[in-house]
């Protein structure tokens, strides 16, 4: 009995990972699949599997305390993620977690941050960032795909017209 149960819950299992890996009849690209299969820590010291954020649409801010752009456009993704509870907006530094930390006490956000460190920006080449540069924002698609992306700075109405 407990057996057959295990081998239920095992089936059922890589049943819902093959579910998830293919979306519409299309397989994600790697790019996408690194993404949602990244558990990166956030600046308290938890973890943040990603795939937890997969099921709605997410805009995906890769960013750095000592980038200017980057933290220039903080405060505006912050109040588009207050307004807008269907959408996660996710912070991705670029750094080590101290600046990370540092940087988060003196200008707060309202959405997860979490810290790839420098292995990050092979994570945002993998979606489409055309180099290293810095910020860098990509739309991924509730249904895991990424729809959007652009380096540079970034505007709510932008980010508005890209999930309209």
């Amino acid at each position: 009995m407990i057996r057959r149960a295990l081998l239920a819950a095992a089936v059922g299992g890589v049943g819902a990972g093959l579910a998830w890996r293919y979306v519409s009849g299309r397989r994600l690209d790697p790019g996408e699949q690194a993404l949602w299969a990244s558990r990166l820590p956030r600046p308290d010291g938890s973890e943040l599997a990603l795939a937890e954020l997969h099921g709605r649409p997410l805009i995906v801010n890769f960013w750095a305390p000592w980038c200017p752009p980057c933290v220039q456009e903080m405060p505006e993704l912050d109040r588009l993620q207050q307004r807008r509870s269907d959408v996660v907006i996710l912070g991705i530094a670029i750094d080590q977690a101290e600046p990370v930390r540092r940087h988060l006490q003196k200008a707060p956000v309202s959405y997860p941050i979490v810290i790839a460190g420098f292995g990050g920006v092979a994570l945002s080449q993998g979606l489409g960032n055309p180099g290293s540069g810095l910020p860098y924002t990509v739309l991924m698609g509730s249904d895991g795909r990424r729809r959007q992306h652009k380096f540079g700075e970034t505007t709510a109405a932008e980010l508005e017209a890209w999930l309209s």
